[in-house]
């Protein structure tokens, strides 16, 4: 067994069963050993940056390893903006990329990247963006490697880590292979000072004070769900959502509040500013989330934070009492103490649901489609347990404040890292991790453009992610700023093709829509149809979105 063979092995045998990448001389024979397994499909792309943002989102909501690989270095270096959102949104990730063989180092080989005679150094590259990095120089030591690479990417917070293989070693053979044994321990915060953070909470947990729950992407990622509602439901607290945790509790139970922050809701800001206790589970206060890191946020409040990361506490706001821990075993410590002490649930009806999105928006705007109310739109059909993505742009901020979420249906942006297009293909790699759930990618044009060819990878391999284009012909949100701030614009237009011909041309059905009526039919039937499909939604880029600001 060589070592392209033992890779392969060692994949099946921890639970992937979808690999994304590129073809290329250096990494060409592994190509031959993932053909011969039976248990992996691999997706074969069109960009090798579109491989890496699909490993992300295959991992994104599953507890499985996302892959991606590469050629050498030019292939390789396309890989950097996928494993840049995998290092910052927490998601475990392995990169695998060919290297130049030992003999021809720092001779300008074809692709080197060794850091020799003026050759890029991507292993200085890769260990940049990833929990860790390493060349495999022998074969023999090729299966505790993987073992070791994969342990590091589920342990503690998750994250990418890369593999860089030389040309050469792909094909040695490996002189005793073993399974591989990845046992990854979960977080846990030790008996005193998860005694002192639940004594704590009690001492703050009453009425007059409003205590308030902020759950986070961690707590997916933790499987938290049921102990976070028993904490809910039981103890009457109201909740509000990060962006990326949004949907996670259902957006119809009374205690949901929405999303907190600049593009927050009503109701959710406004509770949160008279609350005097926060628990904060699974996030890491983001930009958007604490209105520009807002210095006084926290100001007259009990701050409890929970992350698996002790790094991501204190890191914006100094916490009363924390936990460095999984959230899930963290909660069920707590909740086990509410009930040991008998702790009377917070009065009924504490929090006032008061939603922006809510509101009954009108379907034109312009002559053009309201980009709210085309949200609306999409919230009222979107099925039972389906994942929509939002890319980056005016329209993730529509999404997130005018998607009402109530059916298992779950909400992801792209995180503070940000990429534009990295959900158009992340979504390829969701729906690839979760084919009983259907995937929605709700994106701008300008994101659609920079990523759109990945549609003949989903017509080839049949993964039916919906693309719904909202098209305003413009960058939009980069056009607000500039009008805000300096009173005019330049280089916002864009050209938009005919995407009804283009997806065509690749073998999908698309619709052009300009009121409800054209969009519900067209929605309707493409996620009946259970293929890869565009809706273009001719919206008004000339409306901002709601947009809220601090009382602090």
């Amino acid at each position: 067994m060589d070592v392209n063979q033992t890779i392969v092995k060692v994949l099946e045998e921890v639970g992937v069963d979808y690999v994304f990448g590129g073809s290329g001389q250096v990494n060409a024979s592994m190509l031959l050993a993932l053909n011969q397994s039976e248990k992996i499909k691999t997706i074969i792309i069109q960009n090798e940056q579109a491989a890496s943002f699909m490993a992300a989102g295959y991992a994104m909501f599953s507890k499985k390893l996302g892959v991606c690989f590469a050629t050498g270095e030019p292939g390789a270096f396309n890989l950097f903006s996928g494993l840049a959102v995998a290092y910052s949104d927490s998601i475990p990730m392995l990169a695998i990329t060919g290297y130049t063989s030992r003999a021809m180092r720092g001779k300008g080989a074809l692709n080197e990247s060794t850091g020799l005679s003026r050759t890029p150094d991507s292993q200085a590259m890769f260990a940049a963006t990833t929990k860790k990095s390493v060349i495999l120089e022998d074969a023999k030591f090729a299966v505790p490697t993987l073992e070791e690479l994969i342990y590091t990417a589920f342990e503690g917070r998750p994250g990418p880590v890369h593999l860089h293989i030389p040309k050469d070693v792909t094909i040695a053979e490996v002189p005793a292979y073993r399974s591989v044994n990845v046992q990854v321990p979960k977080i846990f915060a030790d008996d005193d000072s998860t005694e002192k953070f639940c004594k704590g909470f009690v001492e703050n947990f009453s009425s007059d004070k409003k205590p308030l729950l902020m759950v986070g992407y961690g707590c997916i990622r933790s499987e938290a769900k049921e102990i976070l509602e028993k904490l809910i439901n039981t103890w009457q607290i109201p909740f509000v959502s990060t962006m990326d945790a949004k949907g996670y509790i259902s957006e119809d139970n009374p205690l949901s509040l929405g999303i907190v922050g600049t593009s927050g809701d009503v109701g959710a800001n406004d509770y949160f500013h008279s609350s005097q206790t926060v628990l904060a589970v699974g996030n890491s206060f983001a930009e958007n989330a604490t209105f520009g890191f807002n210095s006084k946020l926290f100001d007259g409040k009990k701050l409890f934070h929970i992350n698996i990361d002790r790094h991501e506490i204190d890191k914006v706001y100094a916490s009363d009492f924390r936990l460095v821990s999984d959230a899930k075993p963290a909660l069920e410590s707590l909740v086990a103490y509410l009930e040991k002490n008998n702790v009377a649930p917070l009065e009924k009806n504490l929090a006032v649901r008061n939603k922006h999105h809510d509101e009954i928006l009108p379907e034109f705007s312009n002559g053009k489609m309201h980009p709210g109310f085309l949200v609306q739109q999409i919230s009222k059909q979107l099925p039972e347990n389906a994942i929509i993505m939002g890319d980056a742009g005016g329209h993730m901020l529509w999404l997130s404040a005018y998607l009402n979420l109530n059916k298992n249906q779950w909400y992801q942006n792209p995180g503070s890292f940000e990429p534009m297009a990295s959900h158009v293909n992340g979504s390829i790699g969701v729906a690839c991790a979760n084919p009983n759930r259907k995937v929605v990618c709700a994106c701008g044009d300008g994101d659609y453009l920079m990523a759109g060819f990945e549609l003949l990878t989903c017509v080839k391999n049949k993964i039916p992610v919906v693309y719904v284009i909202f098209n305003n012909s413009e960058f939009n949100v980069i056009k607000k700023f500039l009008l805000a701030n300096f009173g005019e614009y330049a280089f916002m237009d864009i050209k938009n093709p005919d995407y009804v011909k283009y997806a065509e041309a690749c073998g999908a059905k698309a619709w052009q829509v300009k009121n409800a009526a054209e969009f519900n039919a067209a929605f309707a039937e493409a996620l009946k149809l259970n293929e890869p499909c565009i809706i273009d939604a001719i919206v008004d880029g000339d409306i901002y979105p709601p947009m809220s600001i601090s009382k602090t």
